[in-house]
């Protein structure tokens, strides 16, 4: 990264923005991160928040969000794969171009706003239908039910099964009872009684659980009232269908909105960014950071412009540099784990060169089956085919699907032992690819996930060795990692002259060769404090050794989904074999069982694979030698999304 400080004149700087915004090559400061705010505090920022932009994507994206729904946009899996609108670039300026996406935007803000007064209103009436239809019987006026002049009449529901003790208990305070109708366990009832009593009459309803009805506005019968609400309710279903029709029919402007909602997006970004850098009365200063590789690029645009200027600036001490990683093709894909992981700070490496190699060779050993490593890699070429945006994760799973026919073919795995159930002919050259089968030399793929634990840690520490050395930091090379590096593999050897792999004379020199960097450890592995903190320390380091031995082990997870996967293929290869012995439908049930077993099997062991692979990089490997936390580099550029704008060769 070079960091950079471009003033430039208030007039262009909205030309410059939008120039920097389409190379994406640049990443702008704020006045709070800008180094120069820092050194001249009296700058103020460029400009005013763009409200009337922010306003007017809001209206925009609340229109995309409503039209959405009436538009005739891909559904399901295409949707998913392909959701933004493939478009050229001269369609993208003729809509930015016209000058009547305001109309646009009121006119569906407004069938919006319609629409929603519409589900309100019917709502409200089939509420009202709802609390009329118990009272459906009565044949007067339900404004007379409050016009007695000696008596007070009550209206409302009862639980049917107090109607009986209610009844008895009103009668007995002198007060009537009518039965008008029931909705569910509740009766509409009709109670009158005399002015003098009706308190007796409510307080005796209240402890029944009586629920009041009130008839208030209302004029007519109930009849009538039905009939007059269902006749409106008509009419406003009509005048909803007749909106939704609107909202059908302006949907054809879907795109448009789509487009115009990016494109504002992208202005608001623009501005924003503008109206945050530091100022003077007549220059807007831009500081930021460009990749050392697009400085000159970076230079030719500002040379476009007649009133502004762009000069390298060393990075203030302590200053944090943002990271951005890039690797060659093959390998670019495996950035996926490392981004996932945390960028690592710009002192440091980029681990995906190291990681790719080990990933792609762990995901295949805990998938271990050729079948399944192609019936993957065909799903994988479909996606890529029709997938939008970043495919860097399909590709890594495409090639560790690679990985996982080689290993597959090398264990004899085929859908478990599907060749050998089902396609005997086959076995032959089955077995000509095979190195070894797991389930009967499992001791083989023990050591083999063993060794290569082994070689993965080995190799981070190295890593660090390596880049130390390049850093000119010669001591933690020495102290930190080649005295690891020495003493483990003289532990390793040790072991193995005494289990007689190596001839059993050379233990003495490795056991004698493991002392030095163990004291070495114990002495200057912790280098800050007194004495006795260094010395503590050292022999907590020293002890620590043995926690390699767990990280070791940890890599037998690859042997295990390796062999829990196949021995299940196998499982639901039996399961099917036996199913073919079913009278009549006995095939149609083996492929049923073939087919849906392998598939669950299949995608269960993917994720077993991606997830614990992943955690081996994370837990075992990195920790060795990366630093994470870096902040990631990110440029002014134009984000779209909902629409792709295609690229054509003149």
């Amino acid at each position: 990264m070079s960091k950079i400080l471009i003033a430039c004149h208030k007039l262009q700087a909205s030309q410059l923005l939008e120039t920097l915004q389409q190379s994406g090559i640049c990443q702008i400061l704020n006045a709070e991160e800008a180094m120069v705010s820092k050194h001249y505090p009296d700058l103020e920022t460029a400009g005013n928040r763009p409200r009337e932009i922010e306003e007017k994507l809001g209206r925009i994206s609340k229109s995309v969000t409503f039209l959405r729904y009436y538009a005739d946009t891909p559904k399901g899996l295409t949707a998913a794969l392909a959701p933004r609108v493939v478009i050229d670039k001269s369609r993208y300026d003729s809509v930015i171009e016209d000058k009547t996406d305001d109309e646009l935007v009121k006119t569906a803000l407004d069938i919006e706003s319609k629409i929603e007064k519409l589900y309100s209103e019917i709502e409200n009436i089939q509420s009202t239908l709802t609390r009329l239809k118990p009272w459906a019987a009565l044949d007067i006026n339900v404004e007379e039910l409050t016009e007695l002049e000696k008596a007070t009449c009550i209206a409302g529901l009862l639980p049917a099964n107090k109607l009986a003790d209610v009844t008895e208990r009103l009668a007995q305070a002198g007060a009537a009872i009518e039965e008008v109708g029931s909705v569910g366990t509740q009766t509409a009832i009709l109670v009158v009684s005399l002015k003098d009593s009706a308190g007796d009459a409510h307080k005796l309803l209240r402890s029944a659980d009586f629920e009041s009805v009130s008839f208030e506005g209302m004029s007519g019968t109930i009849a009538e009232l039905i009939s007059e609400n269902e006749k409106k309710l008509v009419q406003v279903q009509n005048e909803l269908q007749q909106q939704q029709a609107k909202a059908k029919e302006l949907a054809r402007n879907f795109v448009k909105l789509q487009i115009l909602h990016d494109h504002y997006a992208n202005l608001l970004n623009r501005e924003q960014t503008a109206s945050d850098c530091p100022a003077t009365e007549r220059t807007v200063i831009l500081e930021g950071w460009v990749r050392k590789k697009d400085y000159r690029k970076l230079e030719q645009i500002i040379s476009g412009l007649e009133a502004a200027q762009i000069t390298k600036i060393e990075p203030a001490e302590g200053e944090e540099v943002p990271v951005e990683i890039e690797n060659r093709r093959l390998v670019r894909p495996f950035e996926v784990v490392t981004r996932l992981y945390g960028m690592p700070q710009y002192f440091n490496l980029d681990p995906t060169l190291f990681l790719a190699p080990f990933f792609a060779i762990f995901f295949g050993m805990c998938l271990a089956d050729a079948g399944y490593g192609l019936l993957m890699l065909a799903m994988l070429a479909l996606f890529i085919v029709k997938m939008q945006g970043d495919k860097k994760l399909l590709y890594m799973l495409a090639l560790c699907a690679t990985a996982t026919v080689i290993v597959g073919a090398l264990t004899g795995g085929w859908f478990g032992d599907g060749i050998q159930k089902f396609i005997p002919a086959l076995g032959p050259v089955r077995e000509r690819m095979m190195w070894f089968d797991p389930f009967k030399n499992p001791m083989l793929f023990f050591g083999l996930a063993v060794g290569l634990g082994y070689f993965q840690l080995i190799t981070g520490l190295a890593i660090a060795f390596f880049h130390n050395i390049r850093r000119k930091d010669f001591v933690a090379a020495i102290c930190d990692q080649l005295t690891w590096i020495v003493m483990l593999n003289s532990i390793v050897l040790f072991g193995a002259s005494k289990a007689g792999a190596i001839p059993a004379e050379t233990s003495g020199i490795f056991g004698y060769t493991a002392i030095v960097p163990a004291v070495m450890i114990f002495l200057f592995s912790h280098r800050q404090g007194g004495i006795g903190a260094r010395l503590g320390m050292g022999f907590y380091n020293l002890f620590s050794s043995v926690f390699y031995l767990g990280d070791v082990l940890s890599y037998l997870r690859l042997m295990a989904l390796g062999m829990v996967g196949a021995g299940l293929a196998m499982a639901i290869n039996v399961i099917a074999q036996i199913s073919g012995n079913i009278p009549v439908i006995g095939f149609v049930v083996t492929i049923l069982i073939l087919i849906g077993g392998h598939v669950f099997n299949m995608l269960l062991a993917i994720l077993s694979a991606f997830v614990h692979t992943l955690r081996l990089q994370y837990v075992e490997f990195f920790p060795k030698f990366l630093v994470g936390g870096g902040r990631q580099f990110k440029p002014l550029t134009k984000q779209y999304e909902y629409i792709y704008i295609e690229q054509k060769n003149e």
